[in-house]
């Protein structure tokens, strides 16, 4: 069972919220469900491939970075380390899409992971300036993706991304207009990223 550690100021319902609706939650979600749409269980496997790199060896780097010191948490707050994780993940996406070309996999699963790359290339370009929503931009994009993928009988979980940038808000990690503006950017850059390459 995982612990929930809170600030004695924070809402315990809105780090709840941050921790379980992060990025690497919609990235399984997506890789999981879009694989199993393009192919079912060898779908499922391309999925869990992609993963493998816009997630797994992501999420180890921060946990890495965080018992060296580096940041002080997995959401990387502080800008200048942010650009840092992002640029590592950045080159493990595009190694997760370079392996998954060369090894044949499906057009629809290589969109997915094309589309993660693209969304963090837009949100680096952004960051430096500004912290943009890394949370919402992923949701939104998320959901953009699965509408495309299931139908738009899926856009009602846009509700979920509203929740988690209350969240963010909530803690006081992001202001309204970087949780909207990530959520802008994220749908729009992923949804057509994907439509594009598959």
């Amino acid at each position: 069972m995982t612990t929930v550690i809170t600030r004695p100021d924070e809402s315990r319902s809105a780090r709840l919220v941050t921790d379980g609706l992060d990025p690497k939650t919609w990235i399984i979600a997506d890789t999981v469900l879009i694989g199993w749409h393009t192919g079912r269980l060898a779908g499922i496997g391309w999925g869990l491939l992609g993963c493998l790199f816009a997630a797994v060896i992501p999420l180890a780097f921060i946990k890495y970075g965080i018992r060296r010191g580096r940041w002080a948490d997995r959401h990387v707050g502080q800008r200048r380390q942010r650009i840092v994780v992002m640029v590592f993940i950045i080159c493990s996406v595009a190694t997760g899409i370079v392996s998954m070309w060369a090894f044949g996999a499906p057009q629809a699963m290589i969109a997915l992971i094309a589309a993660m790359l693209a969304t963090l290339a837009a949100l680096l370009a952004v960051t430096p300036a500004w912290k943009i929503s890394v949370h919402t931009a992923v949701s939104s994009g998320s959901v953009a993706m699965l509408a495309m993928t299931y139908g738009s009988w899926v856009l009602p979980a846009y509700l979920l991304v509203a929740v988690v940038g209350w969240s963010r808000v909530a803690l006081r990690d992001h202001t309204l207009g970087q949780v909207l503006a990530g959520a802008a950017v994220g749908g729009a850059v992923a949804a057509g990223t994907f439509g594009l390459v598959r």
